[in-house]
């Protein structure tokens, strides 16, 4: 045997012991939980025979409490690049099977290493957590290297799209990288997330919690709305993560890639024309109207069990990727408050930073009120939604569908924040507030006097409240000022967003020159 023969063999041998990450029995460990392992993770996400692998032979520098005799190629990480539907992009996956997971030094220089060549090629990164937090052999050079990798994810973000897979285990510092990216998705009952975990609540509140109540999947997509997804297996999670690429340009220089469209623009929603209940208080189903418009009925909802209030998601528009933002009238009223604030807020910057035009489906009675809502600061968060329609410069559709009163007027997208184009059904009603709280208002002494001296006071305020209803609660004043566009028939709805696209093409805005704004937090 040739020496080269021999050193070609000793290759051979490293990298299947690499692919064995913590060894055979460890990966039997990881089957068992009901979870694959880091590289099973990638080849399921990625194109076939598409995965670089870079850093295999890496190795932690650890000489600490015994860390010199275990040493595992890669040091439980696997990075590198490959293709998802032929595009370009970055992955990394924490393996389990090598020391927990636990987040070395020499683990954040090979996903540091990936992130910078994702940003000097215009990749997305998609990470893969399953970790027990920091490797606490190696003190402040563990947390070295998380504060090397979130200055990564600062600098990348607006840049190319970041998404975080939780996979298992992912607590302390280790949350604040995934926390850092655009997408957050998590899988049922076998991912966590928490700062402290259940022993370190227990010790300093007294509470008594698991990992799941405490940081699992359901409470991160409907109670905190840290995660925008959850998947019941990873199969799922990483079709879901497919899906959500599709919408996404590669970086925030180009546009997202356009598909064929094969739903004829001006097919007509004929169910539209009938949709509205007679009565403006009655609820519907906003979903039915997004569902009728886009192309073959397609939307893809980002954290929809989290402020079911507003909607938010991506769709297709004659082939071309569009952001939707819905108030949902099936929900509290479609009212707006802290978190549908913040969810819209989230949703409309992440959209103007990718080039992603806004369509906006408005029927919002107002804020919601109460102590609740003012101690926990529904003031900023309004402020938020506020900021983010009028910061974003792509183009931005609005639809005026039902009721669109005083200050969550403003804030869903109006003429007033550079909205491009506003439309409103016939039955929209644009105006400070509805008929009955004006009224309340502005003929609150006439309804006194006529009470005392004995009339029907009542009847009074129903007469001044159809006036009202009928003079302002429409959408023809806001069309006689230019603020809104055009009035439209229902079932053309979809048709108007298209043509309006097509208009808004090549639109160019900007803002002042500054280093950032200071928006309200």
């Amino acid at each position: 045997m040739s020496k080269q023969t021999e050193k070609i063999k000793q290759l051979v041998a490293k990298r299947e012991q690499a692919r064995l990450g913590g060894g055979v029995k460890a990966i039997e460990k990881q089957h068992a939980r009901g979870k694959y392992t880091a590289r099973e993770r990638i080849d399921m996400l990625v194109d076939k025979d598409s995965f670089e692998e870079y850093d295999m032979f890496k190795l932690h520098r650890c000489h600490n409490f015994g860390m010199e005799k275990k040493h595992y190629l890669g040091d439980g990480l696997v990075a590198g690049s490959a293709t998802i539907d032929g595009r370009l992009v970055y992955v990394f996956a924490q393996d389990f099977t090598v020391h927990g997971g636990s987040f070395s030094k020499t683990m954040s220089e090979k996903v540091c290493k990936i992130m910078d060549m994702a940003m000097s090629n215009g990749a997305p990164v998609i990470g893969m957590n399953d970790s027990g937090g920091a490797r606490i052999q190696e003190g402040v050079d563990s947390l070295a290297g998380y504060g090397d990798l979130f200055e990564r994810n600062i600098l990348a973000s607006g840049v190319i799209p970041q998404i975080s897979a939780i996979l298992g285990p992912c607590a302390g510092g280790s949350v604040y990288s995934p926390a850092l990216t655009d997408f957050i998705l998590m899988t049922e009952g076998t991912s966590y997330m928490f700062l402290t975990g259940p022993k370190v609540v227990k010790t300093v509140t007294g509470e008594d919690i698991d990992s799941e109540h405490l940081g699992g999947a359901s409470v991160h997509s409907s109670k905190s709305g840290v995660a925008s997804f959850t998947a019941k297996t990873e199969e799922e999670a990483m079709e879901m993560i497919k899906t959500l690429l599709s919408y996404l340009p590669s970086n925030n220089a180009e546009q997202a890639p356009r598909v064929e469209c094969t739903d004829p623009i001006d097919r007509k929603a004929d169910l539209l024309n009938e949709i509205l209940p007679d009565d403006p208080n009655m609820p519907y189903d906003m979903y039915q109207i997004i569902t009728a418009i886009t192309d073959n009925g397609e939307f893809f909802e980002v954290q929809p069990k989290f402020a079911k209030n507003i909607i938010t998601g991506f769709a297709h528009f004659n082939g071309q990727s569009v952001g939707i933002v819905a108030n949902q009238p099936s929900a509290y009223a479609g009212v707006l408050d802290v978190n549908a604030s913040r969810k819209g807020a989230r949703f409309v910057r992440f959209c103007d930073a990718f080039n992603i035009p806004i369509v906006s489906l408005v029927d919002v009675p107002g804020f919601l009120p109460g102590t609740g809502q003012e101690y926990n600061a529904v003031i900023l968060h309004g402020a938020q939604l506020l900021y983010a329609y009028g910061e974003a410069t792509v183009p931005k559709i609005t639809i005026n569908i039902r009721k669109s009163y005083g200050g969550s007027h403003i804030v869903m997208g109006c003429k007033q924040l550079r909205s491009d184009i506003n439309f409103a059904w016939p039955t929209a009603e644009i105006a400070v507030m509805g008929g009955s709280g004006a009224v309340a208002i502005l003929y609150a002494k006439e309804a006194k006097k006529i009470k005392e001296e004995g009339g029907d006071s009542k009847a009074f305020i129903a007469d001044k409240e159809d006036e009202y209803t009928e003079a302002f609660a429409n959408p023809y004043q806001a069309a006689e000022f230019g603020y809104i566009d055009d009035v439209i028939e229902p079932r053309n709805t979809r048709f108007r967003i298209c043509r309006a696209l097509a208009q808004l093409a090549h639109k160019r805005q900007s803002i002042p020159a500054k280093k950032h704004g200071c928006m309200p937090m």
